[in-house]
C-alpha cells in the first residue's frame, strides 16, 4: 500500500553544514516569524512537533493526567504556545485503554490521519503498567475537527510492554520503530525497527537495534525508548531516550549510512556517550523524548521535554512539570548533529558570525569574551528586550544567564553580572540594526555613540559603527 509523509522522524535531504553554516535566505514573512520562548508549552511531555504541507505546525504530547489525546496547531512554532488545543480522544471507562495514556504521535499514512499512543488498564497495582501500543484514526482530512475512533492494537512481536512508536519513510519504504521489553532480556525496553505493511501490522521480522547497557543508559532503569529519526548529510540519525525520567534522563544516538540496510543491526553505530544531557548552568533537567522539525526558515529544530528544576517530590511519573522546549539543531563540520546543551528558559538563542572573519563567532570562555569557534554552547547568546526603550536589546550567554555584554568606557566589551544599577543599565544596552535588503547586523552601543560591537584580531571590542568588523550574521 502506498504511504506518504513521516512525522517524528523528520526525513529529508540537506547539504552538509559546517560548524558556522551560511544563513538561509527566506521570504521576509518567514524571516519575521516570532521567536519561540522556552518553555514553549508547559506540562506537555513526550512532545511531537512537525510542519505539515498545509503550512501548519502540529503538536501533541502527554498530558499530566495521562487521560486524553490532544492536538494543537499554529502557523508558527512560537504560536503553538497559545494555540487552542483540541481533545481528540479520551481513555475508556474500562478495559485495556482505561488507564495511563502516553506518548502520542500524529502521522499521515496513505492520506489518512492516525495517532499512535501507548495505554494500559486502570484499577491500580502492577496491571496499570500493562502498556501496549494502539492507534486512533480520523474520519476526515482535518485532524483538528474530524472524528477520531480506535483503530486497534499494534501487532507487536511479543505480548509485552511496548510504547513510543514512530514511523518514517526512507527510499520509498515505510518503517516502524518502537521500544519494547523483549522476553529473556533483563531491561525495561530496547529499540526495534521493521518495515510496516499497514498502520498496525509489520511487514516482516523485527530487528533489535540496541539494548541499554552503557552506564548512562541504565541509571535508575535500563531504558532505550522514544526513537526519532532525522535524515541528513548522507546518514540517518536515530535519537533515543535513556535511563530514569528524572534528571538522569538523556538522549543517545544511533547512526546509519543512508544506503545501508536499515534492518541490519550492524548498519547502526551507537554513540558511546549521550548527546544531550541535564545542564545545571541553563537549569534544564532530564531533557529527552524528542522529535525533529524545521523552523519557518527551513532550519532544523530539536523538540524535547525537560524540567527547569532538579528535585522532584514523589514519583517522577506524576510530576507535571516536563515542559515542551525547542531549539536550533546545528551540525559539526563532518555533518553530525551537534545538540549542544538544553538552552534554558527565555527566547531561543542565536549565534553571531563575524562578517569580516566568517570562521569566527561571538563566543565566551567563562566570563571572558572571545572571537572563535569553541563548543556550540559557548557561542549561543540570548537577546532580550533592553531597558532603554523599545529599540534596545541586551545580550546574554546561555551558560551565564545572569551575565550580559557591557560596553566599557575604554572601548572594551566585557561579560558582567547584572548589578542592577544605572551604570550597568546604560552600558548593557545595544541597538540591533539590520540594513534593508541585507542579512548583516550591527549592535550599536547606546553608551558609546558611533560605536558598535565588533571583532578585531580575535578580540571583541567596540569599533566604528560602520567599520567592516562591526557586521555580523545571525545564525
Amino acid at each position: 500500500m502506498p504511504f506518504t509523509l513521516s512525522r517524528r522522524g523528520f526525513i529529508g535531504s540537506a547539504a552538509a553544514l559546517s560548524a558556522a553554516p551560511a544563513i538561509a535566505r527566506t521570504a521576509s514573512a518567514e524571516a519575521a516569524a516570532p521567536v519561540p520562548v522556552n518553555p514553549l508549552v508547559k506540562q506537555r511531555a513526550d512532545a511531537q512537533v512537525f510542519r505539515h504541507d498545509d503550512g501548519y505546525y502540529y503538536m501533541t504530547g502527554s498530558v499530566p493526567e495521562y487521560d486524553r489525546l490532544v492536538l494543537r496547531r499554529s502557523k508558527t512554532i512560537a504560536g503553538l504556545a497559545t494555540a487552542k488545543e483540541a481533545v481528540l480522544w479520551r481513555h475508556e471507562a474500562s478495559g485495556p485503554r482505561s488507564g495511563f495514556i502516553w506518548a502520542p504521535e500524529l502521522h499521515q499514512i496513505d492520506g489518512k490521519w492516525y495517532m499512535y499512543f501507548a495505554a494500559g488498564p486502570s484499577g491500580g497495582g502492577d496491571d496499570v503498567f500493562r502498556i501496549r501500543t494502539y492507534a486512533v484514526v480520523c474520519d476526515g482530512s482535518d485532524p483538528m475537527t474530524g472524528k477520531w475512533s480506535v483503530l486497534g492494537e499494534f501487532q507487536a512481536p511479543w505480548d509485552s510492554f511496548n510504547l513510543d512508536s514512530t514511523s518514517f519513510v526512507h527510499k520509498g519504504v515505510r518503517y516502524f520503530a518502537w521500544a519494547q521489553r523483549e522476553p529473556g532480556i533483563d531491561t525495561n525496553s530496547n529499540l526495534y525497527i521493521a518495515k510496516l505493511e499497514s498502520p498496525l501490522k509489520l511487514a516482516g521480522k523485527a530487528t533489535r537495534l540496541t539494548v541499554p547497557t552503557l552506564d548512562w543508559e541504565i541509571r535508575g532503569y535500563k531504558v532505550a525508548e522514544a526513537p526519532a529519526v532525522l535524515h541528513r548529510n548522507g546518514r540517518l540519525f536515530m535519537t533515543y531516550s535513556a535511563s530514569a525520567t528524572d534528571a538522569r534522563y538523556c538522549l543517545g544516538l544511533l547512526t546509519a549510512d543512508e544506503n545501508a540496510d536499515l534492518l541490519d543491526a550492524k548498519s547502526w553505530t551507537k554513540s558511546p556517550q549521550p548527546v544531550f544531557v541535564t545542564n545545571t548552568a541553563t537549569s534544564v533537567y532530564g531533557p529527552g523524548h524528542n522529535s525533529f522539525t524545521v523552523d519557518e526558515q527551513g532550519r532544523d529544530i530539536l523538540v524535547y521535554h525537560g524540567r527547569d528544576y532538579e528535585a522532584i517530590e514523589g514519583d517522577p511519573l506524576f510530576n507535571p512539570d516536563r515542559h515542551t522546549r525547542v531549539q536550533r539543531l546545528y551540525y559539526t563540520a563532518d555533518g553530525t548533529p551537534d545538540f549542544g546543551v538544553p538552552v534554558g528558559n527565555g527566547p531561543t538563542p542565536e549565534r553571531f558570525i563575524s562578517a569580516a572573519s566568517p570562521l569566527s563567532l561571538l563566543a565566551h570562555d567563562g566570563t571572558r569574551l572571545i572571537g572563535g569557534n569553541p563548543t556550540l554552547a559557548q557561542t549561543q547568546f540570548r537577546q532580550t528586550p533592553g531597558r532603554a526603550g523599545k529599540q534596545s536589546v541586551m545580550l546574554s550567554p546561555i551558560l551565564l544567564p545572569d551575565h550580559y555584554l557591557v560596553a566599557r568606557k575604554d572601548g572594551s566589551v566585557t561579560l558582567e553580572k547584572d548589578s542592577k544599577n544605572a551604570d550597568f543599565a546604560l552600558r548593557s544596552q545595544f541597538v540591533r540594526f539590520q540594513d534593508k535588503g541585507s542579512d548583516l547586523l550591527r549592535f550599536v552601543a547606546i553608551a558609546a555613540p558611533g560605536k558598535a560591537l565588533g571583532l578585531t584580531d580575535g578580540q571583541v571590542q567596540l569599533v566604528g559603527s560602520r567599520d567592516m568588523t562591526a557586521y555580523w550574521r545571525a545564525d
